[in-house]
């Protein structure tokens, strides 16, 4: 199994200073806006995405 996959920024404010939270696998803290929030793969999609008619993309 490959290590963990660590988010490049805070979806909540944008900043790049995270750290790996104690909360558990896939938890990680913002130091710039002191929030915690949690990533988690939920799996693949049966049908992957498929284009619109107008080229759009659509799940």
């Amino acid at each position: 199994m490959s290590e963990r996959a660590a988010p490049f920024y805070c979806p909540y404010c944008g900043d790049e200073d995270l750290r790996p939270s104690e909360e558990g696998h896939g938890a990680w803290e913002c130091a710039a806006c002191n929030r915690a929030f949690q990533l988690k793969f939920l799996g693949l999609l049966t049908k992957g995405l498929q284009r619109n008619d107008d080229g759009g993309e659509r799940i």
